[in-house]
């Protein structure tokens, strides 16, 4: 039986780790982990093997993708806002801040499923996609 692994040669797995704590201490930090991670992710990129590209890729779409729909989200939430005052923004209030909540939601599954990834040795199969 031939080990798997042991056709592929080794790649450094450290920094693509060391990203995705960044990401996931984005909470504790106000977000600066993040921004900290995505410039190690940028740096890295075109350096790395092909296993740990996918993954950088992979990141760095996940802080892009979330951050326009934060963006649209905050939008949504000062709009509804304003127009609260006269009744009709509560709908685009309340669904900025679903939306929000979502996102976070949807930020760190991504960063999970993608770790459980880097865990297995294996490239992120799809990271210009939208969900997992």
């Amino acid at each position: 039986m031939t080990d798997i692994a042991a056709d592929r040669p080794h790649e450094d797995r450290v920094l693509p780790a060391a990203v995705y704590g960044l990401y996931i201490l984005s909470i504790p930090s106000v977000w600066v982990a993040v921004l900290i991670g995505l410039v190690v992710a940028y740096a890295n990129r075109d350096t790395a093997g092909p296993r740990m590209k996918s993954h950088y890729e992979f990141l760095i779409q996940t802080f892009w993708k979330g951050i326009w729909w934060a963006m649209f989200s905050i939008v949504l939430i000062v709009v509804g806002g304003i127009l609260s005052i006269v009744l009709i923004g509560i709908p685009a209030f309340i669904a900025g801040w679903v939306l929000l909540g979502a996102i976070h939601i949807w930020f760190y599954v991504r960063c999970l499923v993608g770790l459980l990834y880097l865990v297995r040795d294996e490239a992120y199969p799809r990271p210009q996609a939208w969900l997992f």
